[in-house]
């Protein structure tokens, strides 16, 4: 039954032939876009409900992404009928496609593979320049940027370690450790005010990382401002983002024996999650920072949690369903 709206009821019959292709966050973690089998769904997160659709009877969409809450959206086919053919995506040494931009107004930002594996390659168009990161050995595997593209997090295949660097020279500033076995890394967040960091991998646990870096002047009070983010004019910038770094005083937890750093293995020295939240290891999910220090997590299976981090096991405090059908996850996906 549809709505005079044109959107098929929550529950209708219509959802049992639909199955979830993929799901993405807006620029402001105040949305998220799922792309179906026959078309895409929009929905805001606080309060939750569902805001737009496009059912479609001549395919579907594996990636749907949004310009913040415009109409503005990115569409790639998907499924086994795909309504746009997605290999025009693909590039050849970037299989996975892995691509992320700054969101920024006074920043234009790029990370992307390098062409040597472990690389990563920033392109900071309002400078002009460009920088090559080592971040890892083996390949990368997923990565994120902050909003002003001045940091960025990396994960490798092994998905044991996530870094951070300074992506105006290159400098590795942090390293947390996930864990001790190989992980499938699905989503890496940084929080808008660059306090914490989020981790989901296919071991079913979200970790929350305490940053020691934080762009100065932030306010973590004030969460209108955290939102907005720095603000730095690339044509008046410096070459060296340091003076917008400073250390911050959440801690994570570490080895009884890190004290010996340098003598023991660096095991020994690892940053481990500061919080953690334990899903279904068969469900892949992506994670973002919500309002009032919360985690919202998206899952393939339709379900969407909102737990707020309190260190240590989170707590939950919303869960919804956002398609009501039996779903099969097709593809990986890409913050």
């Amino acid at each position: 039954m549809s709505g005079p709206t044109g959107q098929a009821e929550a529950g209708s019959s219509d959802d049992q032939d639909i199955r979830l292709l993929s799901v993405s966050w807006n620029q402001d973690f105040g949305c998220f876009a799922a792309g179906t089998s026959n078309g895409f769904r929009i929905f805001n997160c606080d309060p939750f409900k569902e805001t737009f659709r496009r059912d479609l009877k001549s395919g579907g969409f594996g990636i749907v992404e949004m310009l913040f809450r415009c109409n503005i959206l990115a569409l790639v086919g998907g499924g086994s009928n795909a309504h746009y053919p997605p290999n025009k995506i693909e590039t050849q040494s970037n299989p996975k496609g892995l691509c992320c931009l700054s969101h920024h107004s006074n920043t234009s930002v790029l990370a992307c593979p390098g062409v040597h594996q472990g690389h990563v390659r920033v392109e900071h168009f309002g400078l002009k320049v460009t920088r090559m990161i080592s971040a890892h050995d083996s390949h990368i595997s997923c990565m994120a940027l902050t909003m002003d593209g001045l940091l960025l997090a990396t994960a490798s295949m092994k998905g044991t370690l996530i870094r951070i660097f300074n992506t105006m020279d290159g400098t590795r500033l942090q390293e947390v450790r996930r864990g001790l076995d190989k992980a499938d890394i699905y989503s890496i967040a940084l929080s808008p005010n660059v306090q914490w960091l989020a981790v989901s991998s296919d071991k079913g646990t979200v970790h929350i990382f305490s940053l020691r870096v934080r762009v100065a002047g932030e306010d973590a009070s004030n969460e209108q401002r955290s939102l907005e983010g720095p603000r730095m004019d690339h044509q008046n910038s410096s070459s060296s983002i340091d003076p917008l770094i400073q250390t911050n005083t959440g801690s994570n937890a570490s080895s009884s024996l890190s004290f010996m750093k340098g003598i023991l293995p660096k095991y020994f020295s690892s940053e481990w999650s500061f919080s953690q939240f334990h899903l279904p290891e068969v469900t892949r999910y992506i994670v973002a920072f919500g309002a009032q220090n919360t985690v919202m997590m998206v899952g393939l299976d339709g379900r969407c949690s909102f737990d707020q981090v309190n260190g240590g096991q989170m707590l939950q405090k919303e869960y919804f369903r956002f398609i009501k059908a039996d779903l099969t996850p097709l593809r990986t996906l890409a913050p």
